[in-house]
């Protein structure tokens, strides 16, 4: 049977905060290494394979099998709702949604316009307050929604506010905490357990 652990990873900050809990936690892995056109790393030493992929896209890979474990953001896990095991919080990349718009702005009574790439995440947050929303999907710069006039409010990732600070925004209301999670395939969970088990005890040692 092949033991090899398969682990998508996100490129970017993430990867290089979890490639240093990995090492920490004792894994040989080379500590340098020049990821920039890779999309496949091959460790011999661990038998493990890294896959290098879109944020967006980590949780498909683990769903589908063709990665173990991965490393997702909770906002892409709530977003997404795919078929994973949570495993681990990391409390690396930490941030939080939350809805913001231009100062002194008061929303539409009978359906405001809320502007998101978190569609699912901003239906649900809004329903649970019985609140009836008109959700606009878009996919980047959602900070000009507002500006322009194409929605009331955006619900989005914020980490400093410097963004919103930066295009005259204020933040309203806080919706939820993320940080980076260790996620893992429901039959790779069964399957490679104890390898999976062991790399959660050690990486959980790490976590500050």
């Amino acid at each position: 049977m092949n033991n090899q652990l398969t682990i998508a990873m996100p490129k970017g900050r993430i990867f290089e905060e979890a490639y240093e809990m990995l090492i920490e936690a004792g894994f040989d892995l080379p500590t340098t290494m020049d990821i920039s056109r890779k999309l496949m790393l091959e460790i011999p030493e661990e038998n493990i394979r890294f896959i290098l992929a879109k944020p967006m896209d980590v949780p498909t890979y683990v769903e589908h099998g063709v990665a173990d474990i991965g490393i997702a953001g909770k906002d892409t896990l709530l977003e997404q709702q795919r078929k994973v095991h949570e495993l681990l919080d990391l409390k690396i990349s930490t941030c939080h949604i939350a809805s913001a718009g231009l100062p002194n702005t008061v929303l539409d009574e009978i359906a405001p316009r809320i502007a998101t790439k978190y569609p699912n995440v901003a239906s649900a947050y809004y329903r649970e307050r019985g609140e009836q929303v008109e959700i606009i999907g878009l996919n980047g710069s959602i900070e000009l929604a507002p500006m322009i006039g194409l929605a009331d409010r955006i619900v989005d990732i914020v980490s400093t506010g410097q963004t919103l600070k930066e295009n005259g925004l204020v933040e309203y209301e806080y919706i939820t905490d993320v940080s980076s999670r260790l996620i893992a395939n429901p039959a790779s969970y069964r399957m490679k357990n104890e390898r999976i088990v062991d790399l959660v005890k050690r990486l959980k040692k790490c976590v500050k």
